[in-house]
């Protein structure tokens, strides 16, 4: 039976937070070398007394789905002081080419690989996102960003507008920029038309299905993003919630949650194909702990 690689991790950690503050945290890692495909490593926090998962997850560069699902006993709300909160901050890389923007809608995270300096190592930068809910779904497929936008001011579609009206908070024809603007401060539009990445004022929705189609980011996200990618660049939107990973030659699986209203039959046949497909050779998961893993979709990387 695979060892639980995160409970090895936090019991490491819960010797090391007595005496150690929380860690410094970054967004951008080295890219692994050919072969591998995971960066980031699970870490753990004492929460404060005042804290709520929701305040961590910003904290820390997660989403708050993300964060509730790798913690799943937690009151999400009323954590409690010097409850031990796992941050799931370890990611397989999306099976996608390397470039340019990649979002991965099941895992509600953004990956960008900047074009690399010569001289120094190439870098992937990730971000948790907000996207479509149900009913207003973010599409999939290729795009690019075609223009950048700070201080949007934001044109709600007619539908969005008769959807407000019936919620009782109707929206002017149009909203100016500024803080109650829900597109933030900064926009970058893609080729698909009426579709952006851009802020929100609304950042507790980051790591949700919450949008109508567009992918938010929390504030300071959006506006470092903004500076760095130039118009033109590429974006890949894929759903991809089961990856095999790999790291210095040890192989990994990680399991978000689905997008999907099917049974959990039908997705755990569809899990299997896919691991059929995709186990390494030699490799072969336990039916009862995969039915597990694929039932809790915590997110955490666990070792094969």
């Amino acid at each position: 039976m695979p060892i639980n690689r995160s409970a090895v991790i936090l019991s490491f950690l819960g010797l090391m937070l007595t005496v150690l503050s929380a860690p410094a945290w970054s967004s951008t890692y080295l890219l692994p070398p050919p072969g591998d495909n995971i960066v980031g490593a699970i870490q753990s926090i004492s929460a404060r007394h005042e804290d709520t998962l929701s305040d961590i997850a910003r904290k820390y560069d997660l989403g708050y789905d993300q964060i509730t699902a790798a913690n799943p006993q937690v009151d999400p709300w009323l954590p409690g002081a010097g409850s031990r909160i796992i941050l799931p901050s370890e990611y397989v890389l999306p099976d996608a080419p390397r470039q340019g923007i990649v979002i991965n809608l099941a895992a509600m995270r953004l990956f960008y690989y900047p074009p690399t300096v010569a001289g120094q190592a190439p870098e992937v930068i990730t971000y948790p996102i907000g996207i479509g809910r149900e009913g207003w779904g973010t599409p999939l497929g290729k795009t690019r960003i075609t223009a950048k936008v700070a201080n949007p001011s934001w044109t709600p579609p007619e539908s969005i507008r008769k959807e407000h009206a019936e919620n009782g908070d109707p929206l002017p024809a149009v909203v100016p920029a500024g803080p109650d603007n829900p597109l933030g401060l900064f926009a970058l539009r893609l080729a698909i038309p009426g579709y952006l990445l851009h802020g929100t004022n609304k950042p507790w929705g980051v790591g949700m299905r919450v949008s109508h189609g567009c992918i938010r980011l929390y504030p300071e996200n959006i506006e470092a993003l903004f500076a760095r990618v130039p118009a033109g660049t590429p974006v890949l939107i894929v759903d991809q919630p089961w990856l095999l990973g790999h790291d210095g030659g040890h192989d990994y699986l990680q399991i978000y949650g689905q997008m999907t209203d099917r049974p959990f039959e039908q997705v755990q046949g569809s899990f299997t194909d896919w691991l059929n497909q995709h186990l390494p050779a030699g490799k072969a998961i336990d039916s009862n702990i995969a039915r597990r893993w694929l039932k809790a979709a915590t997110g955490i990387p666990e070792p094969l």
